[in-house]
């Protein structure tokens, strides 16, 4: 049974930084394309980036072009989402998904940024 969990969510300001985090556990990950999600209230779910099972090719929505770097740790089965410059309406509750198709969704971590 696949399980994602994400981390590293929280309140920053304007300008500021976060990290996500999203641990894979009970599924052998590292040949499948993985990515973010992220939905704010009342508006449904907008793709952010997607990373290779290699880490070698990564996709990014406009919006977060040149802010964001996805990336990813096989030896620690574990996705990452380094956030800079961030911006008020990066406030969403993010998720990190799996496979190209994104069968399986994470429970999300809220971002804020005020």
């Amino acid at each position: 049974h696949v399980q994602l969990v994400e981390s590293g969510g929280g309140s920053v300001q304007a300008g500021g930084s976060l990290r996500l985090s999203c641990a894979v556990s009970g599924y052998t990950y590292n040949n499948y394309y993985m990515g973010w999600f992220r939905q704010d209230a009342g508006k449904g779910p907008e793709w952010v980036s997607t990373i290779s099972g290699d880490g070698n090719i990564t996709y990014y929505a406009d919006a977060v072009k040149g802010r964001f770097t996805i990336s990813r740790d096989n030896a620690k089965t574990t996705m990452y989402l380094q956030m800079n410059s961030l911006k008020s309406e990066d406030t969403a509750l993010y998720y990190c998904v799996l496979g190209v198709s994104a069968s399986t969704w994470g429970q999300g971590t809220q971002v804020t940024v005020s």
